[in-house]
């Protein structure tokens, strides 16, 4: 094993990782021990889990379940350091990150900076609407809901009190999906218990998706079945249909048809989120950044580009980029560092080949879809599956025992353990954005 000190004294190339997420964590993994000095940063001091914050949002866990301290998982890695930073620059020239805490210099770069919402320029409803891409944003949008079914007890009408009671969630990937059916279950179970003012049939979720089905990324026999389940569960799903404005608490589609809520969930993309100083030529579809089959960022083969940020041109079998998903991410991360290790050894570098172990989602209790190993699961069986995966890429035991135990409660008590809206201030997205600015200035 390598013997390292303390402090980084530059007898080893430096590596930087930019974000803490799933790429960086087995980053971290790939070159603990290794004759590199390693520099990890990130805007938080922990990892997020983000296929459960939904389960956040809608008060069936709590964020010690889903978040993980970075320095506790690199504290012990003698040649890896951490540095709670948030990038403002990269010089590409002088080779440098540039952050509000200081310069860093670096030998090798990694970007994992991983994806932001993506309102595709309609800056009214980016300003409304809630995202789901961070704790705060589920913190946020948890207390929002709570918040408009205290509203609705004290609206002075009935149409009043049926917006509040609206929710509708655009976007029918798997968040899209799964926050609908959480969103659903909160009516069937937590409404008719903790509200009992309110009459629960009221409470009204529409998901919309602009294309022909949900779950466009699986089968269309899962598809369809998890459409069948949430309109079973009481789901309205619009196919075919696009949102246009949110002004107000009206939601305007491209059908012509106006839609009355106070509470609009965006989930419909994401895009490439990275610092300033890279070049517009740099960047391609979905605001990633272009990389060659070996993860290399164009023109500048020190810098390595992995997960949601990244875009792998001449990938004839992904022309659009890869999924955004976790597993894409740790497959390229493994890639990158082992290519990193092999060009400073002066070794032949390998191409990024995306090995796709299948898809799933949850709908509901014991309603799910999965694809998996060329297996097409439904109901219990795929929502064991879903329930055990998502268990297992968790980080560290304690994280799985809480969110055990939170699953194995809301099952037997049909509740939501986690009822408390610890903000009064978040209505819409753009109070959420300003808090949470506010909170880290």
């Amino acid at each position: 094993m390598m013997k390292f000190s303390a402090r980084f004294e530059g007898r080893f190339p430096h590596v930087i990782v930019v974000g803490g997420g799933f790429a960086g964590l087995e980053l971290v993994r790939q070159f603990k021990n290794q004759p590199f000095e390693v520099t990890l940063i990130d805007k938080q001091n922990f990892h997020t889990f983000q296929p459960l914050l939904y389960q956040l949002a809608s008060g069936g866990i709590g964020p010690d379940g889903i978040a993980y301290p970075l320095r506790k998982i690199v504290g012990v890695i003698p040649n890896i350091r951490f540095r709670m930073a948030e990038v403002q620059s990269v010089d590409l020239v002088q080779k440098c990150v540039k952050t509000n805490v200081g310069t860093f210099p670096y030998d090798y770069l990694i970007l994992a900076t991983g994806a932001a919402t993506h309102f595709f320029g309609n800056k009214a409803i980016e300003a409304q609407a809630f995202g789901l891409k961070s704790i705060q944003d589920a913190l946020a949008l948890r207390s929002s809901i709570l918040l408009r079914f205290e509203k609705a007890i004290n609206a002075s009408s009935k149409d009043e009190r049926l917006s509040h009671l609206h929710f509708v969630v655009v976007g029918g990937g798997p968040t899209g999906v799964e926050t609908a059916g959480a969103l659903i279950e909160m009516k069937q179970h937590v409404l008719p218990v903790d509200y009992r003012e309110l009459d629960a049939s009221e409470m009204k979720v529409t998901l919309i998706e602009a294309s022909p089905r949900i779950l466009a990324a699986m089968s269309p026999t899962s598809s369809e079945r998890a459409r069948l389940d949430l309109e079973q569960m009481g789901v309205e799903v619009k196919l075919g249909v696009a949102v246009q404005s949110y002004q107000s608490g009206v939601i305007r589609l491209s059908d012509g048809e106006n839609l009355k809520a106070e509470t609009l969930i965006w989930s419909a993309g994401v895009k490439g989120a990275f610092p300033e100083g890279l070049d517009a030529s740099l960047v391609g579809k979905s605001n990633r950044l272009m990389v060659n089959r070996y993860l290399q960022l164009q023109s500048h083969h020190d810098v390595w580009v992995v997960g949601d940020v990244a875009l792998v041109v001449g990938d004839e079998q992904y022309p659009n980029g890869h999924p955004m998903v976790a597993p894409v991410a740790v497959q390229q991360a493994k890639i990158a560092a082992f290519n990193i290790k092999s060009q400073a050894n002066g070794k032949p570098l390998r191409a990024f080949k995306y090995r796709d172990n299948g898809s799933m989602a949850t709908i509901g209790r014991h309603k799910a879809v999965m694809e998996a190993m060329g297996f097409k699961l439904s109901g219990i069986l795929a929502w064991l599956g879903w329930m055990f995966l998502h268990l297992m890429l968790l980080v560290g035991f304690r994280n799985r025992l809480i969110v055990f135990i939170n699953w194995m409660w809301n099952y037997f008590s049909y509740q939501r353990a986690i009822r408390l809206i610890t903000r009064q201030d978040v209505f819409t997205g753009q109070n959420q954005k300003s808090a949470y600015q506010n909170e880290n200035q």
